[in-house]
């Protein structure tokens, strides 16, 4: 066996990255798929007018939260997932998904109800543009219903991403997005003797698809009988003990979600104050964002499978050696990422049918996210892929809340709400986040204390 300086032979070195791309390429897809969608949906949705776009752009900040809910539920039940499925161990892998399913629901209810029975009192909170509160009640009352189905496929899509299954959901979303598009072009517009339905066609149209694809990946899941394939009894099969054991590696997680997602909700309760042409400007910008940063998402989750697989064996011989080479992978590609979104800043800003004022925001703002790539991908590795790989939680939340909250929302209100300054100025306020995190989380990361076994394998 060929040994390298750093200790790990060649065989070793080929197997981490088979198994690094064999999970983070399915996911890339799946993810560039899903940002694909949105901007479709933008696009088709920023041809109505602009207090259209930005009433959908508010609303769609329930859901902001409530994803962030959701992904701080599964991605935390993956930590743990991923190092059960180290050592096969399915009985515990099904008991995760019950306790993700069973909280992922109850969340979803929460939020659906507010989108469905209030939305006016949801919108207010967001902004206080009138246009926009109207075209986003319209939105909510619909979109509303889609939640719950949308928390049982997060849980399920995290259970097999952890457990090597990372092809059927590529699949499924695909359809799922032929679904919505087409539906989408019908009801927005009012083709095929369909009346033309605006925001409520849109959400219609991303609702029924939401379904489908809940129910498609739940009639294959328990055709094939995998490890997500669990009865009701095993995942209610759960002692005190063993909810003792989960919460405190998830509960932490799920704060980080829930802290990091009120910050960031801060930055856009001033955004909505700014005007609709800086709101429209802004949905704009993230949905870009979201596309541009599809493969980042993918190696930051992909990273957190591998080294909890690894972890979950007992050996740590080689963990932060794959933590390291990631970086540097992470690294390439933010600069790569800088590149290509100053490359298609006036392209992009172009392709959407927005008012001259919306479309100079929109070419700002992704110059200003093309700075910002690089500190995005380390930190996406750091908290996401390696600190939370080793349940090192609670100091992935205190990392993530604490920029948010004590440097770029005060910063952000300032600029914003004091100072009245341009949007640009606010939005690079709103980016000191990403500097003072990546500063810190490497400093982690190299100090060796999150490589832990979370299962006492």
């Amino acid at each position: 066996m060929v040994k390298k300086e750093n200790g790990m032979s060649r065989e070793i070195e080929a197997h981490f990255y088979r198994k690094l791309f064999a999970i983070a390429l399915p996911v890339a897809i799946q993810n560039i798929i899903t940002s694909s969608l949105n901007l479709i949906d933008t696009f088709m949705i920023s041809s109505l007018s602009t207090a259209s776009i930005a009433g959908v752009t508010a609303a769609n900040k329930l859901f902001f939260l409530l994803y962030l809910f959701l992904f701080g539920i599964s991605s935390g039940s993956a930590i743990l997932t991923a190092q059960y499925w180290g050592v096969k161990d399915i009985p515990n892998i099904r008991r995760v998904l019950g306790i993700c399913l069973g909280l992922g629901c109850v969340g979803a209810v929460v939020f659906g109800a507010s989108a469905i029975f209030y939305p006016e009192a949801v919108m207010r909170v967001f902004t206080n543009q009138p246009g926009a509160i109207a075209e986003g009640a319209a939105y909510l009352r619909i979109i509303g219903w889609s939640y719950v189905p949308t928390a049982v496929t997060f849980a399920y899509v995290f259970i097999m991403r952890s457990t090597g299954q990372v092809k059927l959901p590529v699949i499924i979303s695909t359809l799922a997005i032929v679904i919505n598009t087409f539906l989408n072009w019908v009801l927005i517009y009012g083709h095929l003797g369909m009346p033309a339905m605006g925001v409520e066609g849109a959400a219609i149209a991303t609702a029924i698809a939401r379904g489908a694809e809940c129910i498609i990946m739940l009639v294959i899941i328990y055709r094939h009988h995998g490890a997500a394939a669990a009865k009701i009894s095993e995942m209610i099969d759960i002692r005190l003990d063993y909810l003792k054991h989960y919460s405190i590696t998830v509960v932490p997680v799920i704060a980080n979600e829930l802290i990091w997602a009120f910050g960031v909700t801060m930055y856009d309760l001033v955004y909505g104050r700014m005007g609709e042409s800086v709101m429209a400007a802004m949905g704009i910008t993230k949905t870009i964002e979201q596309f541009g940063m599809f493969m980042i998402f993918s190696l930051g989750n992909a990273a957190g499978v591998v080294l909890g697989n690894q972890m979950g064996t007992g050996d740590m011989t080689h963990v932060f050696e794959y933590a390291k080479r990631i970086m540097r992978m992470m690294v390439l590609f933010g600069l790569a990422i800088s590149v290509v979104f100053y490359l298609i800043a006036v392209p992009m800003a172009n392709f959407f049918n927005v008012a001259p004022e919306v479309r100079e925001y929109i070419i700002q703002c992704v110059r200003l996210l093309a700075l910002s790539a690089p500190f995005k991908a380390i930190n996406m590795l750091v908290i996401v892929g390696v600190l939370r790989s080793g349940g090192d939680t609670t100091f992935s939340m205190l990392l993530d809340g604490g920029a948010v909250w004590f440097v770029a929302v005060p910063l952000v209100a300032i600029g914003g709400l004091i100072l009245h300054l341009e949007i640009r100025y606010v939005f690079m306020l709103a980016l000191t986040e990403e500097l003072v995190k990546a500063i810190i989380g490497l400093k982690r990361m190299y100090s060796r204390k999150w490589i832990k076994n979370l299962i006492g394998q």
